[in-house]
């Protein structure tokens, strides 16, 4: 049983590093704390107890994790600090080496934070609670608004896929998920609260139903009846698991937006296989093209890690290659990252940091040019955007239905609106659309 008086009048400070599936388990976390009487502090205010969810994805992430949680310890002096995430749950040892720090949590104990603080004093010495991946088959619902106008509902987490490269299986446990039933609730809990659009969150959304018997499709034909919510976007999906009935039903689905973001990660059939991933280039283009064909004015993002090990410069050449050739609006470019205890450490070429730079530095480029060319297809068209609040001036963003992002004046009655707008021009400098009301 927890006791209520350790948590009255007390205020918390969050900080979120990597995936919407953190911010949304992050915002999950502050809400069983407010229900508890510990508020968010107020700019100025110094918290007593720090919440930090970290992310593990790359070297770059662990030392901005180790950063931020320094920075924190400095900036709310004498607070109780609290480390979960990625991060804590593959190297608690090097998180309770930071000075300062009071408890760290693991995948599995991290949304039951609660039950692991019997006061708010600072400890001599920091605990950690971790579990072994394979015991990590808890499925927490979490459910979040962001800064902007979206929501964020996971319904999946962790992973049985095990790339060479990866070690999200480690830090999040096996595929599992939430049932159908309460993810439909969820949603018309969003819609209650004035929601008009959910992101679809998770490790491998995909992959949804290992638990429960469904399927992804289920799940997208079950949300999609759900009143009061306007738009759904799938956050990412493995190529191999869009299947063709998926993106057919989107097409047609007047909730589901033609919006896409699938992860290719390696341009060339020689690397996907030392990746271990499951499709080859074949298989990608095939549904880029079906994506296409179905829904031509379709927003798609696509995942590329430059600089895997195997990749030499002839490999990188023939993957340069193969994304040019697509028919995508987006790259999300990813340098290679080395992670202590993965297989791809067995891969003897490596590729120098230097190269891995030039790499992405020309596939950042090539993204560019893609994603200025559909933005430019849209000049002078009409579209309906669903507007974000804006924090300053009257210009309000917000997206179209396929993923262009729109800068327009407006007044800021009109946040969480969908509303018709004239896409008037691309600005590459801010890379928005710059639109008017009509």
């Amino acid at each position: 049983m927890i006791d209520s008086n350790v948590f009255r009048n007390r205020k918390a400070a969050y900080y979120t590093l990597g995936c919407k599936l953190n911010f949304s388990e992050t915002s999950t976390i502050a809400k069983y704390f407010e229900e508890n009487d510990v508020m968010p502090v107020s700019k100025g205010e110094t918290a007593d107890i720090v919440v930090i969810n970290t992310c593990s994805v790359t070297e770059l992430a662990d030392h901005k994790c180790r950063q931020i949680i320094r920075r924190y310890i400095k900036q709310h002096p004498g607070a109780f600090v609290v480390v979960v995430g990625c991060y804590a749950q593959l190297k608690p040892e090097a998180v309770t080496n930071i000075p300062g720090v009071d408890l760290v949590l693991g995948a599995k104990e991290k949304m039951n934070i609660l039950s692991y603080i019997d006061d708010f004093h600072k400890k001599d010495v920091p605990e950690a609670h971790t579990s072994e991946f394979a015991d990590i088959r808890n499925f927490n619902y979490s459910c979040s608004r962001g800064d902007r106008t979206r929501y964020f509902l996971k319904v999946q987490d962790g992973c049985d896929y095990f790339c060479t490269y990866c070690t999200i299986p480690f830090a999040r446990g096996r595929s599992r998920n939430g049932t159908i039933e309460r993810l439909v609730a969820e949603a018309e809990k969003v819609a209650a609260e004035g929601g008009k659009e959910i992101v679809l969150t998770g490790v491998n959304v995909g992959d949804f139903g290992k638990t429960t018997g469904d399927t992804f499709f289920d799940l997208v034909k079950a949300l999609d009846n759900v009143e009061g919510i306007e738009r759904y976007r799938i956050s990412s999906i493995e190529p191999n698991l869009l299947t063709d009935e998926i993106i057919e039903y989107v097409s047609k689905s007047k909730k589901f937006m033609p919006h896409f973001h699938v992860p290719l990660q390696a341009g060339s059939d020689e690397v996907l296989k030392l990746m271990r991933r499951r499709y080859d280039t074949d298989l990608f283009r095939s549904k880029m093209e079906t994506i296409k064909k179905a829904m031509p004015h379709a927003f798609i993002g696509v995942d590329v890690i430059v600089g895997a090990r195997g990749e030499t410069d002839e490999l990188f050449d023939k993957a340069y290659s193969f994304i040019e050739s697509l028919d995508v609006s987006q790259l999300h470019v990813f340098p290679y990252s080395e992670r202590p205890g993965t297989a791809a450490l067995k891969i003897d070429y490596v590729v120098k940091p230097q190269v891995r730079h030039e790499r992405c530095k020309k596939l950042i480029e090539l993204s560019d040019r893609k994603t200025a060319d559909f933005y430019r297809k849209y000049e002078g068209t009409e579209a309906k955007v669903l507007l974000e609040h804006s924090k300053s001036g009257k210009m309000m963003h917000g997206f179209t239905e396929n993923y262009i992002k729109v800068e327009v004046s407006a007044d800021k009655a009109l946040d969480n609106h969908v509303v018709n707008v004239l896409l008037e021009r691309y600005d590459p400098e801010t890379e928005v659309m710059i639109a008017r009301m009509l």
